[in-house]
């Protein structure tokens, strides 16, 4: 459009300084105008169609921004189902933990308790081993001293009796050979008064 004005203006100026007569100067003038015109026309055209296709992006894109918000909505509403559901099974699972650490933390002292209890029980044991091994090594010691003296006391009750055995012994013997002797010389006497002789028998 300021073209146009432009174009008025330099036209009326020139018909103010020409004369009117110049026929040929008016018909490019109004040559000229027409093409501005037409220039102009093209030109808002052109903005129309850009207008056309500035206002179909922006449809489109209000579209698609529509369409956009809508899934970030849903999004979100998931997001918040999921972050919901996840607080419940945290918690949920945070309760159990819970109930399982308690539970442990009562096995945990009543097998401490029982651990306890065998130490201490184990302790006597051991005591009452030693006490028992103690009296025993004592018993057997005793025995042992009993034992020794036993056998020394047989020792020496057997080499009596077998002094005594020797001693009857070596009496018997010598009671036998006079006996024995007596009985020979006897028994010579008597061969002898018969007429024999001993040693021919």
């Amino acid at each position: 459009m300021p073209p146009k004005k432009k174009g008025k203006e330099k036209s009326k100026g020139k018909k103010e300084k020409k004369k009117p007569a110049d026929g040929n100067s008016l018909e490019e003038k109004y040559r000229r105008s027409t093409l501005d015109v037409e220039v102009l026309k093209d030109h808002l055209a052109l903005r129309r169609d850009i207008a056309r296709q500035a206002q179909a992006c922006s449809h489109e894109l209000k579209t698609r921004l529509s369409s956009l918000e809508q899934t970030l909505g849903e999004e979100r509403d998931d997001k918040k189902a999921i972050s919901a559901d996840l607080t419940r099974q945290y918690k949920t699972m945070q309760t159990e933990m819970g109930v399982k650490v308690h539970q442990l933390e009562i096995e945990v002292s009543r097998l401490r308790q029982q651990l306890a209890a065998c130490q201490e029980s184990l302790q006597n044991e051991r005591q009452e081993r030693e006490r028992i091994t103690q009296e025993k090594d004592a018993t057997i010691a005793e025995l042992q001293g009993k034992i020794d003296n036993m056998e020394t006391e047989y020792e020496k009750i057997l080499h009596d009796s077998l002094d005594n055995l020797l001693s009857r012994l070596a009496d018997t013997k010598m009671n036998w050979v006079k006996v024995s002797t007596a009985l020979h010389l006897e028994y010579k006497h008597k061969l002898a008064d018969f007429g024999l002789n001993p040693l021919d028998i």
